[in-house]
């Protein structure tokens, strides 16, 4: 089953998820039209939707095949597409986040690329970073990283990862929120908080926004753990 409207189509992904894009040239409007159908859907989210997965430029969408059918999700995805409200524009905020370039992978990520691990670290604090989307525990995934060659993911993800690990894969980034394992190349750290759950707003960030990196020292970063993270 695949079904096309004038701005998503809707494919099966085996017999219990269906995967959702948006159809248009530019990928930053694709982006962001997949960021606005993620939430109107789960703010409607219909019977038997068991999750939702979230990608740049994708939704998948998991149900139980006990309860409802492609066909139902199809129907209900498209008339939520076709529905979207005009785009918001808000003012971009801008983070420039310290980080401590003492990363496990950094000596590694360096080899692969071919260059010194210092230019690796000038590569990232060079690169003028776009959240493309809040991923699992609102972790920011980040687009416009400056390296030569896309970075590998690790061939055996790490089991256990501190939270404010800088990480790298492709030509993309990301911050570690939580405790958890991760496929992704750590190559840094920072002494924000970047998720806190005890707040009313969780994270200062959103899609759209922009992220620079500068080095700092690791009595800097000491003296700055667990500060939360907010725009500059």
């Amino acid at each position: 089953m695949t079904a096309a409207s004038s701005t998503i189509t809707v494919e099966s992904y085996g017999d219990s998820a269906v995967m959702v894009a948006f159809v248009h040239a530019d990928a930053a409007v694709r982006r962001a039209g997949i960021i606005r159908f993620r939430d109107r859907f789960l703010a409607r989210r219909p019977h038997g939707v068991l999750d939702v997965v979230s990608g740049l430029e994708s939704l998948l969408i998991e149900f139980d095949p006990l309860v409802t059918g492609p066909e139902h999700i199809e129907y209900a995805a498209r008339l939520l597409a076709e529905s979207l409200p005009p785009a918001l524009s808000r003012a971009v905020r801008r983070f420039t986040i310290p980080a401590v370039f003492d990363g496990p992978d950094l000596a590694s990520v360096a080899d692969e690329v071919g260059l010194a691990p210092a230019e690796v670290v000038e590569a990232i604090t060079g690169s003028v970073l776009t959240i493309s989307l809040l991923g699992a525990a609102m972790a920011p995934m980040m687009d416009g990283l400056l390296v030569p060659r896309p970075v590998r993911r690790l061939a055996e993800p790490r089991t256990d990862v501190a939270p404010g690990a800088i990480m790298i894969a492709g030509t993309n980034a990301i911050i570690q929120p939580f405790p958890g394992p991760t496929g992704w190349r750590v190559v840094g750290r920072t002494p924000h908080t970047i998720v806190d759950i005890s707040r009313p707003a969780p994270v200062s960030f959103g899609p759209g926004d922009v992220v620079r990196f500068v080095p700092v020292t690791r009595d800097e970063a000491t003296a700055l753990t667990g500060s939360f993270l907010v725009p500059s």
